[in-house]
């Protein structure tokens, strides 16, 4: 619960209160800081083998400000052309070094994409031509929304834990809420009414065996 929605730690504490679970909001911060890293690790590694061939057609990369104890740091993302996450990196500078070790990181995982779309950034094309692959990169107005609006998720959890405390806690959140995202992202508008409620039946389903 405190990963899938943006609720505070507080939040589930009284939402599990109402199911006669009696615990502090810090039983759930210890419970998410040693079992939220197994399940991602878990999901992600199915998502892996399901999905090798269909994340390496395109991928759009972009970053984000975010605010650790009033030091800017800079969270880089790559989803693929469905809207997959495929990767979530924070880094405290935005320079070629650091663009060139996000795109090796997601690289290493998932191989080598057919396009790259990415913003005018230059550190993405100095990286790439490092890596060999600069004449796959791809820049437009528009053509990023797709990343763009994949931030949105994370900011509005950002908001719900009031900002991040350190540079750890926030690499490990965007690691585990970008996994589970894909988990219960069913793309529920390209869907009709039934095949959505079957879909997420199988989400729920799976998720409990993990779980368990």
């Amino acid at each position: 619960m405190y990963v899938r929605y943006p609720l505070s730690l507080r939040q589930v504490e009284d939402l599990l209160h109402e199911r006669g679970i009696d615990v502090s909001y810090e039983t759930i911060r210890a419970w998410w800081n040693r079992f939220g890293p197994m399940f991602a690790a878990e999901i992600r590694k199915k998502r892996i083998i399901s999905r090798r061939e269909c994340t390496q057609w395109k991928w759009h990369l972009d970053e984000v400000f975010v605010r650790v104890n009033g030091e800017t740091h800079y969270l880089w993302r790559a989803v693929d052309h469905e809207g997959e996450f495929l990767e979530a990196f924070v880094t405290k500078k935005r320079d070629r070094k650091a663009a060139l070790k996000f795109l090796k990181k997601a690289m290493k995982r998932f191989g080598s994409p057919v396009e790259v779309v990415t913003d005018r950034l230059r550190s993405y094309r100095a990286a790439m031509k490092v890596i060999g692959n600069g004449s796959r990169q791809v820049t437009g107005r528009w053509l990023n929304n797709r990343c763009e609006n994949s931030h949105q998720p994370f900011r509005r959890r950002e908001r719900a834990m009031a900002k991040f405390k350190s540079f750890a806690t926030l690499q490990k959140f965007a690691s585990i809420h970008s996994s589970i995202q894909n988990h219960f992202n069913l793309e529920r508008h390209l869907l009709d009414r039934k095949t959505f409620k079957l879909n997420r039946s199988i989400a729920l389903s799976e998720w409990r065996q993990l779980l368990a």
